[in-house]
C-alpha cells in the first residue's frame, strides 16, 4: 500500500462487532483507517439490553482515585472500540446513534441537519457536473467527425 493512502469504511448498516473485526486485521496489516457514519451502525442485541450493558460501563471507574479515570465516551465514534460481539443472524439489533443519543450525545439533531445539506449540495454539484461532461462530449463530437471524415480517426 502507498504512503499516504487511508481506507475509507462507511459504517452505515454494518454490525459493530463484524466491522471492529474486519478494522482491527486491516490496522494490523499497518493500513490508516478513516470509518464514516458510524451512528448508523448496528448492535446485535435489543435495545434495552445494549443500554443496560453500556450503563454497567459507565460505572466502571479506578478504585483508589476516580478522577483518574475511565472517561467514558458519548459520541458513536468513540464507543466504536467498545464492540459487543454476539453476531447471530436471527438476533435484534439496536443503532449506536440512538444509544449514544441516549446517554448524552448532544449532536444527533445537528449531524441529521448537516447531512442533509450536505446530500442536496452534492445532487446541485452532480447536476452540475452532468451538464459539463455533456457539453464536452458535445463539442469533443464536432471535431471527431471532422477527424473521421479526413480518416485521422477510426
Amino acid at each position: 500500500m502507498a504512503e499516504g493512502q487511508v481506507l475509507v469504511l462507511d459504517g452505515r448498516g454494518h454490525l459493530l462487532g463484524r466491522l471492529a473485526a474486519i478494522m482491527a486485521k486491516q490496522v494490523l496489516l499497518g493500513r490508516k483507517l478513516v470509518l464514516l457514519g458510524c451512528k448508523g451502525m448496528s448492535i446485535s442485541g435489543n435495545f434495552y439490553r445494549n443500554k443496560l450493558k453500556y450503563l454497567a460501563f459507565l460505572q466502571k471507574r479506578m478504585n483508589t482515585n476516580p478522577s483518574h479515570g475511565p472517561y467514558p465516551f458519548r459520541a458513536p465514534r468513540s464507543i466504536l472500540p467498545w464492540s459487543a460481539s454476539r453476531l447471530k443472524p436471527t438476533r435484534k439489533f439496536a443503532y449506536l446513534g440512538r444509544l449514544a443519543h441516549e446517554f448524552g450525545w448532544k449532536y444527533q439533531a445537528v449531524t441529521a441537519t448537516l447531512g442533509e445539506k450536505r446530500k442536496e449540495k452534492a445532487k446541485i454539484h452532480d447536476r452540475k457536473k452532468q451538464q459539463l461532461m455533456m457539453l464536452r462530449t458535445q463539442k469533443i463530437n464536432k471535431f471527431t467527425e471532422v477527424l473521421k471524415t479526413h480518416g485521422l480517426l477510426v
